[in-house]
């Protein structure tokens, strides 16, 4: 029997911790492995700004967020789901609370707190912590290092992948083991970017005048699809919590386009009816710009936006024009810059217990899979729930007698 033996966990983030709790509580020895000189970096970028947990939406709501992997998810959102996630923080000392738009806040809203209570506990539960350890892939049956000491082999039981995407690779997560896990024969989907920006070719007047002005209060259209929020003007394009939601749509019609158009509703609140209204009222010796700041009431960087190309005077048409701003853009911001990654090991890789159907007695966490959500608690609620349930696939195989 190999019941209590050792567990290598390689990536220190949420996946990753969470599967060392569960398979240490269960007994087993687990050292964690983290190329990065500390651990936890992607988790406590994710808290800047209060730490979106999970959501509180009804559940048959909430798997429809996953694209592609929602019905591969299912089992393991079933067993460490939202209700789980927020009495996990709880028991850390992190009393959660439903914030605005059902999204789900530790109520100190810091993720330094949550993380270090939680290092504790894994302390407490005997995990040992190896950081600056580039996983490199398989030597045989050990696991592959780079230390800084030198090369370094592990042999262990068993093994959890949770090394996480490639976006924001400062923060840790490179892709970097797309090759070595490709090479063992196990089937990857190239990995995009999501929850990204997109690219449009703003004038240099533009770019030069209102780079990082936020747009507040607008709404952005595509195909058919309505997302009232905000976003950021940047050099390259537009960024933020609006445009992220709609960018894996954008990216997919781009891979068969090469170019697509968006629509900027700068007005969202108004209808077409009553801005234009409000337009014919205007002073008729008032400059467009003046007719667009009084009479509209647009901010200096929506106004830049609208004269980036003809506008046109009379007052239905302008109104029909501030209501659908036509955006052509050419691609989305690279992995460099964005929340979260597509696509990463397919699930048909994988038996129903997590575990690489190539590489038995290895289970796979975390961003590393191929879904994607979007922002608002569901990428972390994702990656705690793989983490769980490749620990207890895990656990299970620690059971079986096989060499």
């Amino acid at each position: 029997m190999k019941n209590k033996g050792h567990v290598a966990v390689i990536g220190a983030g949420p996946a990753g911790f969470m599967a060392a709790e569960h398979l240490s509580a269960a007994g087993h020895g687990v050292t964690v492995f983290e190329r990065m000189p500390t651990p936890g970096r992607r988790f406590l970028m994710a808290g800047v700004g209060g730490l979106n947990l999970t959501h509180a939406e009804a559940f048959d709501g909430f798997l429809t967020r996953y694209r592609g992997g929602g019905a591969h998810l299912l089992s393991a959102l079933q067993a460490f789901g939202p209700d789980a996630m927020r009495a996990w923080a709880d028991g850390l000392g992190a009393e959660t609370f439903v914030g605005s738009s059902d999204r789900v806040f530790p109520k100190a809203m810091k993720a330094s707190l949550l993380l270090r209570a939680w290092l504790a506990r894994l302390e407490g539960q005997g995990v040992i912590l190896e950081t600056r350890h580039h996983w490199r892939g398989w030597d045989g049956e050990a696991q592959l290092f780079d230390t800084p000491q030198g090369e370094r082999r592990v042999t262990a039981d068993a093994t959890v992948l949770a090394m996480g995407g490639a976006s924001w690779p400062r923060l840790g997560a490179n892709g970097s083991w797309v090759a070595p896990v490709s090479g063992a024969g196990v089937s990857v989907s190239p990995l995009r970017p999501s929850n990204c920006g997109v690219v449009i070719p703003w004038s240099a007047c533009l770019i030069d005048r209102f780079a990082g002005t936020p747009l507040k209060t607008i709404a952005l259209i595509f195909e058919g699809q309505t997302i009232r929020g905000e976003a950021v003007v940047t050099r390259g394009g537009l960024e933020g919590g609006a445009i992220y939601a709609l960018s894996p749509l954008i990216r997919e019609r781009l891979d068969t386009d090469g170019q697509v158009l968006l629509t900027l509703d700068l007005k969202p609140g108004l209808s077409e009816g009553d801005l234009a209204g409000r337009l014919d009222k205007a002073r008729k010796g008032d400059s467009l710009s003046n007719v667009l700041r009084k009479a509209a009431r647009l901010d200096p960087v929506a106004i830049a936006i609208l004269r980036d190309a003809e506008v046109p005077r009379d007052p239905a048409l302008l109104a029909a024009r501030i209501k659908a701003v036509p955006l052509v853009v050419n691609g989305v911001a690279g992995l460099e810059r964005a929340i979260s990654t597509a696509g990463g090991v397919c699930f048909e890789a994988l038996d129903a217990n997590f575990m690489l159907r190539a590489r038995p007695g290895t289970f796979v966490a975390g961003e590393m899979l191929d879904w994607e959500a979007p922002t608002g608690g569901y990428l972390l609620q994702a990656s705690f729930a793989t983490g769980v349930a490749a620990a207890r696939g895990g656990i299970e195989w620690l059971k079986q007698d096989v060499p």
